[in-house]
């Protein structure tokens, strides 16, 4: 994953995309907003689905131009966007080691920043970018809200099924990483096949990303983590590495830590891990199958590997 971040081409382009993040972040007439937006995207973050966007328009034959730049962009301001609506649901106070917006300036501000940062990324793809490239990060928007509004349906619900674990996931999730694919391949004026294919790979991708996520919430240190351990628990979330370890857990509301102990340490002896890794195998299996032909060899090595990489590099965290 970090080469695909590092590759020159790429790395070139993500310095550009920083930089109209951060000119779309002070474009508010009002100081508070400007510095809120500023607390969030310059909280840490890969950048992994702006890289997408500008690995898939220079793999499909273009070079990052403005319109790419501005779209990669629009990508990442959806998503932080998205991150602060998160932590305002699950009342966060720390994401990747520093104090969330929320835990900052109050809800009700943090509220309509996140709002600010949707729709400045919609404004800036339709008078940046293209129509079709702000129709698919328009319709992601509303993805993202119906994931979200599956998994909290489903919080508390000892029947949530794996299907329905997977569809909220995908809307909530793997949506933005197939619009990043998306708009880097409509960028591109690529075929419609070409399109449908960068997209697939993007959604799986995007898949292999959440679930694994998720199931570092249930595994990985509170250090490495960046935020507390067993949060999806605590939140009433029977997320789909629990679902597939067969454990029978009951999340309820107020669990204490001893609770959420001992549920963590059963899910932790079972083939939770185990399972979830090769499910996620099967996933990249998908996206690869899914690429189009590229003709770049660099790139198609990038695009080949990362979901593997990305897999792999779950493995070795601690």
């Amino acid at each position: 994953m970090d080469h695909l971040l590092t590759t020159p081409a790429i790395a070139q382009g993500l310095r550009k995309v920083e930089t109209r993040i951060h000119k779309l972040s002070a474009s508010s007439m009002l100081p508070g907003i400007t510095q809120g937006v500023d607390h969030v995207v310059t909280a840490g973050g890969k950048r992994l689905r702006p890289a997408l966007a500008l690995a898939t328009a220079l793999a499909l034959g273009r070079a990052p131009d403005r319109r790419v730049i501005t779209a990669a962009a629009c990508v990442e301001l959806i998503h932080t966007g998205s991150l602060v609506h998160d932590d305002l649901m699950d009342q966060a106070t720390q994401r990747r080691g520093i104090r969330t917006l929320n835990a900052d300036v109050g809800d009700d501000k943090a509220l309509v920043i996140g709002d600010f940062m949707l729709a400045k990324a919609g404004l800036a793809a339709i008078t940046s970018v293209s129509k079709p490239v702000a129709e698919v990060l328009a319709a992601t928007v509303v993805e993202l809200a119906e994931g979200q509004y599956l998994e909290t349906a489903d919080l508390f619900n000892r029947e949530r099924t794996q299907e329905s674990a997977l569809r909220s996931i995908t809307g909530k999730t793997a949506a933005l990483f197939r619009a990043a694919c998306l708009v880097g391949a409509l960028c591109a004026n690529a075929s419609p096949e070409d399109r449908a294919r960068m997209a697939e790979y993007g959604e799986k991708f995007g898949l292999i990303f959440q679930i694994l996520d998720d199931l570092l919430d249930l595994t990985a240190s509170e250090e490495s983590l960046g935020k507390p351990v067993g949060n999806d628990l605590r939140q009433g979330v029977y997320s789909f590495p629990v679902l597939l370890s067969g454990v029978d857990v009951t999340l309820t509301r107020g669990m204490t830590a001893e609770q959420v102990a001992e549920a963590l340490d059963r899910l932790r002896a079972s083939t939770m891990v185990r399972d979830t890794v090769e499910y996620c195998r099967g996933l990249a299996a998908d996206a690869v199958a899914a690429l189009p032909v590229i003709h770049d060899a660099e790139l198609a090595d990038l695009l080949y590997g990362l979901p593997s990489a990305y897999i792999a590099r779950f493995a070795a965290t601690p």
